[in-house]
């Protein structure tokens, strides 16, 4: 029977508080006898451990048998050409730094191993093995802690499955396993700490188990392939920098009952189009989503009274956004280089706009601020270039910077003013500088928004329709093929993702709506077609999501049409009818299910 590699995590509570005799050589292994309790701990060997490695658990010793039950501190300390390692389960407790240095120990299955045997106690050896050569691990049912950065650097290691008896992982305990691919976290696992699984480059999707509550500060930072993430509704807290740098995240569905949302949480999510930001969320802190570049419509929860500084920073396909009227400060940079703005509403709680809020917004054509802004930061609408109408409601003229419109294009715009304050902003020197300053006439008028366009294909045509009598739709259609590639072969998928949304003057951009189209392969033709040549014909589809319903139109009648969750776990499954397939399924927006089409699959997002 091959040997079953086992790593077992545990931590003594009580370590030996007696005095050690003396160290003696025992086969070739070095101890601290206590003669009192007849027991053994090993320690370090002056001339260094090499090759293979048994600590028995008992040695006998001019005539007496001690049981070997600890590992002493830097017992294996930069063993370099330490090889192979089994320690007898009489050992419950390891000292610190123990395998510092052993760079060759490897806990590879059927190979170099280190065996840790199962101890009485349930607690939890601190080990910091620190050795880049773990490639295999497997923690044993007996542990309940796994320690702060027990596996820190373990680049070689691949697979890790942590049981249901792990209650907490330690901070930074996977952090900089580079090589990390394929993680499984079973229920049972309460705490999580800060930075578990920081710098994880390999590891792509993560499910965290239901028995967490938060989202630990920092605990995916930098895990740059990592694609798809599921967050229980356990979750209330999602902490600082959780998913920083995680530049191939599509998509993260936050649930209800998070409250918080932790500084720069998002940041540099360059891939992620659609965030879930449920009702219960309080807070988003600053820079959560600066520099997601593929943003295009986030959705601000009613109880959020301040946008933080810089929070969507940089988000530069960000086409919608409405404040909510409970907002009474906006903060610094928030929306700087949001290019995609086209028109923004400012509630009539906001007192101060920060400085360089707007900055950079270069699409920005309609800007209303509610009545009680008194205060104007230093750049906030620099570089607005496309202004066109600028709506302040506030009576007192706000006090303003000398760059508030520095390179703005406020000459060719119009301001529009209370009645009775219009000459006040004509007499002061910034706000003179718009080229037509009028009054605001009649109620003031409600906020309206663009309805959400709908999106249909025929013919070789894709057609937008927006219920808004004369808006525009504004579409963008990426192609996953349209890339540059080195190689003889190219695989071409033959997908189109579009998103559009509807703009008009005096209205709040619509929700973006998007939907995929692909080509599925039909049964080849031969009839007509010259020998050995076979004419294969593609049939549009095209595939839109609302919440968790999906519909499949332009299948051929008939069509078998599948729904599967990102685990493979069958969600849904219908019958082509009449060219359309709707698929009702329980997963939730922001999500990513694998829709299969005959035998075409294609991987979509659920808005």
């Amino acid at each position: 029977m091959k040997p079953r590699v086992l790593l077992l995590l545990c931590l003594s509570l009580l370590a030996s508080t007696n005095s050690f005799a003396e160290a003696v050589e025992i086969n070739g292994i070095y101890y601290n006898l206590e003669f009192d309790t007849k027991t053994a701990e090993v320690t370090s060997n002056p001339n260094k451990y090499t090759g293979t490695v048994v600590v028995p658990a008992t040695v006998a010793y001019e005539g007496a048998d001690y049981s070997v039950t600890s590992i002493g501190d830097k017992a294996f300390y930069n063993c370099s050409d330490l090889t192979s390692l089994t320690i007898a389960n009489t050992v419950s407790f390891i000292g610190s730094d123990a395998f510092d240095g052993c760079d060759n120990l490897s806990f590879r299955e059927n190979s170099n191993a280190l065996y840790l045997g199962s101890s009485t106690n349930s607690y939890a050896f601190l080990i910091k093995a620190k050795t880049t050569s773990i490639t295999y691990a497997t923690i044993h049912s007996s542990c309940k802690v796994i320690s702060s950065s027990a596996f820190y650097n373990c680049s070689k290691l691949v697979t890790m499955e942590i049981p249901s008896n792990v209650v907490s992982i330690g901070n930074d305990a996977f952090s900089d396993c580079y090589g990390l691919r394929i993680l499984t976290i079973h229920d049972g696992v309460t705490k999580i700490g800060s930075g578990a699984f920081q710098s994880c480059y390999a590891l792509t999707s993560v499910t965290l188990p239901n028995s967490v509550t938060s989202v630990s500060n920092s605990i995916f930072d930098n895990c740059t392939a990592l694609a798809s993430v599921t967050i229980p509704n356990s979750v209330t807290e999602i902490g600082e920098r959780a998913f920083d740098g995680c530049s191939k995240l599509t998509s993260v569905n936050i649930p209800d009952g998070v409250t918080s949302i932790g500084e720069r949480a998002f940041r540099n999510c360059t891939s992620l189009t659609a965030i879930t930001i449920p009702e219960s969320v309080t807070n988003i802190g600053k820079l959560a989503f600066t520099q997601c570049y593929s943003l295009e419509s986030v959705n601000i929860p009613e109880n959020i009274t301040s946008i933080a500084n810089s929070v969507f920073n940089n988000c530069r396909n960000l086409a919608s956004i409405i404040i909510p009227d409970n907002v009474t400060s906006i903060g610094d940079g928030a929306f700087l280089n949001c290019q995609s703005l086209t028109s923004i509403i400012v509630p009539h709680k906001v007192a101060t706009i920060g400085q360089g809020t707007f900055s950079g917004c270069t699409g920005l054509a309609t800007v209303t601020v509610g009545r009680s802004v008194t205060k104007i930061g230093r750049e906030a609408f620099e570089e607005c270039t496309g202004l066109i109408d600028f709506y302040c409601y506030a009576k007192q003229v706000p006090n303003t910077a000398y760059d508030t419109f520095k390179n703005a294009s406020i000459k060719n715009a119009t301001l529009h003013t209370p009645v009775e304050s219009v000459n006040l902003y004509k007499a002061d020197y910034l706000w003179s500088g718009f080229g037509t300053i009028v009054p605001i006439e009649g109620e003031e008028p409600d906020v309206k928004v663009c309805a959400k366009p709908t999106i249909s294909y025929a013919n070789g045509k894709l057609t937008f329709y927006c219920e808004t009598e004369g808006a525009i739709c504004q579409s963008t259609i990426t192609d996953t093929d349209i890339n540059s590639f080195s190689g003889n072969e190219v695989e071409l998928s033959v997908t189109y993702f579009i998103s559009v949304y509807a703009t008009k003057e005096g209205y709040v951009n619509s929700e973006v709506a998007t939907a995929i189209l692909c080509w599925i392969d039909m049964e080849p033709q031969t009839e007509g077609v010259e020998d050995a040549v076979a004419e294969v014909k593609a049939l549009p589809v095209l595939i839109q999501t609302q919440g968790g319903a999906i519909t499949v139109q332009g299948a051929a009648e008939g069509t078998n049409v599948f729904v599967y969750g990102v685990n493979g776990m069958l969600q849904g499954s219908a019958i082509a009818d009449e060219g359309i397939a709707i698929l009702n399924t329980s997963l939730q927006p922001g999500s990513v299910a694998i829709v299969k089409i005959g035998e075409k699959a294609v991987k979509v997002l659920l808005k």
